[in-house]
C-alpha cells in the first residue's frame, strides 16, 4: 500500500483503546490520526491524559495528539477513513451508527451490535464471507460507510476449534467453561480484595454472548441475513485472578464419531481462507495444538503468534459427550484489538476500504 489509511481509536485512553494505539504503531496499513475520550480526557494532550497500562511506551507519534470527544465532528477534516471502537456498549450503540452514516468504516470491538442481522460479526479466518453482509447493511440502513463486529473475547477462544470440528465431523453440543483474566475487565477492573486468593463463578452478561456469538460466526451466509448453526452451546464463566489469557474447557457433541488422534489432526490441520494468510496482522499458524498433558497455561501460550494464535490441548475423549479439550485465547490481542485489526485488513484485502477513493 503505497499510502496509509488514516485512523480514529475511540475510547482510546481505556485498556482496549491503549491496545489499539499500540499495535496501530508502525502498522504497515494504517496510521493514527486521531484519539477520542470521555470528557475527562478531551482537550488534553493524550500522552497525559492516558493512564499507560499496556506493555512498552505510548508510541511518541499518539502522545502529543490532542484527545477529542467521541462525535462525527472531531472526526470531519482529519483525513480519516477508518474508526476502531473500543467503545462501551452502551456508548457504541449510539455513537457507531452515526460514524457509519457519515461515512466511515467503523471496526467495533464492542458488543452493542454483534448480533444485529445486518452487521457481520467476523473472525477472518472462521468466517470472511461474512462480508458480504456489508451490502445489505448498506442497503437497508441508507449508509455508505459500514459496522463490522469482533465478537466477545471468550468466544473468539472457542470458536476456533469449533470451527475446525465443525467442518471436519460436524457439531451437535457443546458446553464451556471459561476461566477469564482479569484483564478482560477493563482497567481498573476487578478490586484486588475481591480476585486475589478467590474465583468469582459469574461475569455478567458473558454466558449469553458465549451461548449466542459461535452460532453466528459458524452459520451461513444465504443472500443477506445468517442462518445460525444449529448447534447448542451451554456456557458457565468464571473470573480468575490471572493477568491476560482466557481458558476454556469444552465437551463438545460430534455429529460423527472421532477419535481423539483425528480431533487432534483436524485441530492442527485448520487455517483460514487463502484471503487471510497474507494479512499483516494474520498468524502464520492461526491454531495451535499442544501434545503436553498440562498445556496451554496462560502465562506460557497466551504470546503464541504475538498473540494472535489461539493454543489447543488436552483433547480426549468425553465420556458425556463426544470430546473434550481445553483452548486458550489472549483476550487483549487476538480477543479485542488486534482481532479487530485483524477485520480491517479484510476489509481492505475485500475491497472495502482503501486510502483514498
Amino acid at each position: 500500500m503505497d499510502e496509509r489509511i488514516r485512523v480514529a481509536v475511540l475510547a482510546a485512553t481505556g485498556a482496549v483503546g491503549q491496545r489499539f494505539v499500540s499495535l496501530l504503531t508502525d502498522h504497515p496499513w494504517f496510521e493514527v490520526a486521531v484519539v477520542t475520550g470521555s470528557g475527562r480526557s478531551a482537550g488534553r494532550q493524550y500522552g497525559e491524559a492516558v493512564n499507560w497500562v499496556v506493555p512498552g511506551e505510548i508510541p511518541a507519534g499518539v502522545a502529543d495528539l490532542t484527545v477529542q470527544p467521541t462525535n462525527v465532528a472531531a472526526l470531519e477534516g482529519e483525513g480519516v477513513r477508518l474508526v476502531f471502537s473500543a467503545l462501551p456498549s452502551g456508548v457504541a450503540r449510539e455513537a457507531e451508527p452515526e460514524m457509519a452514516r457519515a461515512g466511515f468504516v467503523v471496526c467495533s470491538n464492542a458488543s452493542a451490535l454483534r448480533m444485529e442481522p445486518d452487521v457481520p460479526l467476523l473472525i477472518p479466518e472462521i468466517n470472511a464471507d461474512h462480508v458480504k453482509l456489508i451490502e445489505a447493511q448498506r442497503a437497508r440502513r441508507n449508509w455508505e460507510g459500514l459496522i463490522v463486529t469482533s465478537p466477545n473475547c471468550s468466544t473468539t477462544g472457542i470458536v476456533f476449534p469449533l470451527k475446525a470440528l465443525d467442518d471436519a465431523f460436524g457439531l451437535s453440543q457443546v458446553h464451556a467453561v471459561t476461566m477469564q483474566a482479569i484483564s478482560g475487565a477493563g482497567y481498573p477492573g476487578v478490586a484486588s480484595f475481591d480476585i486475589l486468593d478467590n474465583v468469582i463463578p459469574y461475569i455478567k452478561g458473558e454466558e449469553e454472548k458465549v451461548e449466542s456469538e459461535p452460532r453466528k460466526l459458524l452459520g451461513r451466509l444465504e443472500g443477506d441475513a445468517i442462518r445460525m448453526a444449529d448447534f447448542v452451546v451451554s456456557a458457565q464463566t468464571h473470573r480468575v485472578p490471572v493477568m491476560d489469557g482466557h481458558l476454556a474447557a469444552m465437551s463438545v457433541g460430534l455429529e460423527r464419531e472421532a477419535s481423539p488422534g483425528e480431533v487432534r489432526e483436524a485441530l492442527a490441520a485448520f487455517r483460514g481462507p487463502e484471503i487471510v494468510r497474507g494479512l499483516p496482522s494474520a498468524p502464520t499458524h492461526p491454531m495451535i495444538v499442544r501434545e503436553e498433558p498440562d498445556r496451554p497455561q496462560p502465562r506460557r501460550d497466551r504470546d503464541a503468534e504475538a498473540g494472535m494464535a489461539i493454543t489447543v490441548g488436552r483433547v480426549q475423549p468425553c465420556p458425556v459427550l463426544d470430546v473434550k479439550l481445553v483452548s486458550l485465547v489472549h483476550n487483549t490481542l487476538r480477543g479485542a484489538a488486534g482481532g479487530a485489526i485483524l477485520n480491517a485488513e479484510l476489509l481492505v484485502a475485500s475491497g472495502y476500504l482503501a486510502a483514498s477513493d
